[in-house]
């Protein structure tokens, strides 16, 4: 058993499951089984968790999305997230456009895919990231059912905001994203200008605190992210940005920063013939190279970095490549604990995710080599998993069963 956090291996062991959990964990355990998975002295890691998906984002070229209709939509969505789960990860963190129906769609077994927890809808100010009105659009709502307008609505001033996450609460998000700062998607908003005042963003965090849960903020600019985070804001995504002071009040706050390198990589090489204009790239240049900084300085800070990879269009194949990017900067242990057990914290499923223990989710990848030693084991499509387990069905295996 690979173990992230103590970066370390167990010697050989019987992993017991019944329920969907863990229930054994020693040796000599297959004598009481019913059925019995010979993984031949391999290496097992817990099921690997995605902290920022967008399974309805299925094309990087955001005109082409406005017309995307819903029924479009979720079979894109089935596609994208079957080859998530194939890649072994069994839970994502929908990070704004997957709604109840493509979560009950997997829990019901209609689609094969990580269970997700989904953010509904994220909220943006008047002009704000989330605001993918043209210029000469002088619309105050839109009632389209396509994929923009399920990632993001329009929500401004105290009243507005609060009703606004009411209403992605009422329609089952599990957790409520916003924009605080610019991003490099949409072409309208300067990256460096913070969005939401913080009396709006209070309000965000108090009502979703009222109902159990909490905010995840779009945010790269350091003031952005400090204005987030004295207002209670938990988990900033992307982060780029992020400088040393900020960094010391997200490690005080207790608060999560999710990286998301490997789509400014995929998206250098396939934004300017999506049709993203010159200003957007430029953007995309800057955080770019920032990004590997900002895991730098979060880690000395002491900050808890999660992990995500933000991908669009036909780029998901390039998710596993978030493990290699980071890898440049951190341990393979320290990468791998950010998509175990630090996102299982983030979700606030410790205990349940992301570690193989009696009692916790059985979600587990048999892999072919030590990944402690070699990220390169969870690349090339899941290729290197010989087997994959999910809620203690077997998703995936090509080892030998016995009754």
């Amino acid at each position: 058993m690979v173990d992230p956090e103590a970066e370390s291996v167990s010697g050989p062991v019987d992993i017991g499951i019944a329920g969907g959990r863990f229930a054994a964990i020693g040796y000599e355990l297959a004598g009481n089984a019913g059925e019995v998975i010979d993984c031949d002295r391999r290496y097992v890691l817990p099921g690997l968790i995605d902290c920022h998906v967008h399974p309805f984002l299925a094309d990087a070229n955001f005109a082409r999305l406005g017309e995307v209709p819903p029924t479009l939509m979720s079979a894109r969505a089935g596609r994208i997230l079957e080859g998530m789960l194939l890649r072994g990860f069994t839970t994502v963190r929908d990070a704004a456009g997957a709604d109840w129906g493509i979560k009950q769609a997997v829990e019901d077994g209609l689609i094969a895919g990580p269970r997700l927890f989904i953010a509904g809808r994220a909220l943006s100010q008047t002009g704000g990231h989330g605001d993918f009105r043209s210029l000469t659009d002088d619309r105050d709502i839109c009632h389209c059912q396509h994929a923009l307008a399920f990632t993001s609505r329009i929500a401004d001033g105290i009243d507005g905001v609060r009703k606004a996450v009411r209403e992605e609460l009422r329609k089952g998000a599990d957790q409520i994203k916003i924009m605080v700062s610019g991003g490099v998607s949409s072409p309208h908003d300067p990256l460096e200008r913070n969005q939401y005042s913080p009396d709006e963003i209070s309000v965000i965090v108090e009502e979703a605190q009222r109902r159990g849960t909490y905010v995840m903020a779009h945010a790269y600019g350091a003031d952005a992210i400090r204005v987030a985070l004295e207002c209670g804001v938990r988990t900033i995504e992307h982060g780029n940005m992020i400088d040393e002071a900020t960094a010391a009040l997200a490690a005080e706050k207790e608060a999560f920063l999710v990286p998301t390198l490997v789509t400014y990589e995929v998206l250098a090489d396939t934004a300017e013939e999506n049709g993203w204009s010159a200003s957007m790239m430029d953007k995309l240049s800057r955080v770019r190279e920032a990004g590997l900084q900002s895991i730098r300085i979060c880690r000395e800070a002491g900050v808890k970095l999660g992990l995500g990879t933000d991908l669009l269009g036909d780029s998901f194949d390039h998710q596993s490549r978030e493990f290699l990017i980071r890898g440049r900067v951190e341990s393979p242990a320290q990468v791998l604990h950010s998509a175990t057990r630090i996102n299982a914290e983030i979700l606030r499923r410790e205990g349940e995710l992301g570690v193989i223990k009696e009692a916790a989710i059985a979600d587990l990848l048999v892999l072919e080599r030590n990944p402690l030693e070699d990220l390169a084991v969870l690349q090339d499509q899941g290729r290197h998993m010989p087997a994959i387990i999910k809620d203690g069905s077997v998703v995936k295996s090509s080892l030998t069963e016995s009754l």
